[in-house]
């Protein structure tokens, strides 16, 4: 008796938690203390990004130890990166022991922004801007240079052209060795770094594509005078066509991202519009800590660039020393961005170039086709085996289809609880777990047909049925449990799925078989006399 109350406690607790969980997928407008978990697609099902990336080490001369050991953090990085960036159960598989690795991204509505948060390297330096007269000299160095040397740069003709043709219109009255003596005083980078409002150290939107280019030229930046940097504000989210800064900095970091602890979102919900929004706080180690506060305790009013991949970010001005090892990058960024950037900060740098040498979208439509199929397969298999078992097995087949019913909505149960993810592979796994749930119920009726077939009472068969399956289902179901533990363990992307699937399967299995139909069997021999059984 004690025992059947056990048995009636745990299928209770088992209908309950499989009707929770499976619930939200066929009834909309739950209440709201109803689970808000939901099952999750493959890439397969709901479509989604499949990327194909290698580890360039084509510039790097590396015994193949460290190679090995790249490609592996690599691995891990990107692993970590795509993980933060809030994917729903990425697959994320090197390629045997090349140097490739395979992202599968289901869901995913912005690929680029996913290809861009991979590869970046995230570089975090602090740099002080260079003084007045350090950026006069540069400016007046880069003018004379690009003079000197404007057959090199053809793309810059046009700047050198507007001050000759202002010349010219001033000029007009003045003798020709005047005006040749004005000609020689080009200002090209003064030109290219002054906007259409006469900003100076400032670039149009139109000209950035011309300044990130002649900041690549080797030779240019030989030009520019040592210990100097010349970089490039960050864009305006809000208004990407807005003008962006340049700034002339020392080139030599003040601190840079290997002390960093780590970084974190925040929302910023001051009064002055640089005190909204979403913002990025640092927070350095004990020895960054230590280090910042000597250089903002030395360069109180000067201003300190904060740079990731040699973009700044903010200049703010030094008020005062900073002791707790804190600092922030604010500015008009999106919620998007600085999750992003945290991530990237987070995650470290990649130890060589990542290239997506590959990559292939599965439409939401071609998902769609896949569940159909699916779904389809599904209710044709089922179908078969629950007409074959009601007409072989009369009632007992009916109360093995039940069992069947419950061990399926048992498995989609399970796979929204713990936010796993559905794919083809599972479905065919879902699909092998009903053969083998009416594998073990007709195990069981036919050793209870045996039974009745040696004269014994509708009750002694059935224990007795039940006893003696009981064993043979154990070991079949435990050989396939070990088998698909094996697959996940050693398997990767899709073969995982299968074997998530049926693994759960095997289990809502034996609980439908050995449990739930030997209580409904019970509940009606216990309740009636029976002298037949419809077996």
């Amino acid at each position: 008796m004690k025992n059947r109350k056990i048995r009636g406690l745990i299928i209770v607790l088992v209908l309950l938690v499989t009707a929770y969980f499976f619930a939200p997928l066929v009834v909309p407008n739950l209440p709201t203390f109803w689970t808000t978990k939901s099952l999750k697609l493959g890439l397969d099902l709901q479509g989604g990004s499949q990327i194909q990336l290698e580890v360039d080490f084509s510039e790097l001369e590396l015994p193949e130890k460290e190679k090995e050991d790249a490609i592996k953090t690599a691995y891990q990085i990107i692993r970590n990166r795509i993980d933060q960036f809030g994917v729903a159960e990425p697959i994320i598989q090197r390629i045997g022991t090349t140097n490739r690795i395979i992202l599968q991204l289901p869901g995913l509505k912005d690929p680029s922004r996913a290809k861009n948060l991979i590869g970046k390297t995230a570089m975090l330096e602090f740099k002080l801007l260079a003084e007045a007269d350090q950026i006069e000299e540069a400016i007046t160095t880069l003018d004379k240079y690009l003079q000197e040397n404007l057959e090199d740069y053809e793309y810059l003709n046009e700047f050198a052209d507007r001050d000759v043709e202002e010349v010219i219109d001033v000029l007009e009255s003045e003798d020709e060795e005047e005006m040749e003596e004005e000609e020689e005083e080009l200002t090209i980078f003064t030109n290219l770094t002054t906007n259409e409002d006469d900003m100076p150290m400032t670039v149009d939107y139109r000209n950035i594509a011309i300044l990130k280019r002649l900041l690549e030229d080797n030779k240019f930046q030989a030009a520019v005078p040592a210990g100097l940097q010349i970089a490039i504000g960050k864009e305006d989210k809000n208004d990407p066509y807005k003008a962006r800064p340049v700034y002339v900095l020392k080139k030599r970091a003040e601190i840079t991202g290997k002390y960093l602890d780590k970084a974190q979102t925040k929302i910023g919900q001051g009064y002055a519009p640089k005190d909204q929004g979403p913002y990025i706080l640092l927070t350095f180690n004990k020895s960054g800590a230590k280090k910042f506060k000597t250089i903002t305790g030395q360069n109180i009013d000067k201003r300190l660039a904060i740079l990731l991949d040699d973009i700044v970010y903010i200049a703010p001005t030094i008020q005062s020393r900073i002791p707790n090892g804190e600092a922030r990058i604010t500015g008009q960024f999106t919620i998007e961005e600085v999750q992003d950037l945290v991530i990237v900060l987070n995650a470290g740098s990649l130890p060589a170039p990542v290239n997506i040498i590959e990559e292939r979208t599965v439409g939401p439509t071609l998902g769609d086709d896949s569940i159909r199929a699916g779904i389809m397969a599904a209710i044709i298999g089922m179908s078969l085996i629950f007409l074959f078992m009601a007409i072989y097995y009369g009632l007992s087949g009916l109360i093995a289809d039940i069992a069947v019913v419950v061990n399926m909505m048992f498995i989609i149960a399970v796979l929204t609880m713990f936010e796993a993810t559905l794919t083809m592979p599972g479905i065919a796994g879902m699909i092998l777990t009903v053969g083998m749930a009416v594998d073990a119920n007709v195990i069981i009726f036919e050793r209870i047909r045996e039974n009745l077939k040696l004269g014994k009472t509708v009750r002694t068969a059935v224990d007795g049925g039940f006893s003696r399956a009981l064993v043979t289902i154990l070991d079949a179901n435990i050989t396939t449990l070990i088998t698909a533990l094996v697959l996940y363990q050693f398997g990767t992307g899709a073969i995982k799925g299968f074997a998530v699937t049926l693994s759960i399967g095997i289990i809502g299995s034996m609980f439908a078989s050995i449990i739930l139909v030997k209580a409904i069997f019970d509940g009606f021999i216990t309740n009636t006399v029976k002298d037949k059984l419809s077996i």
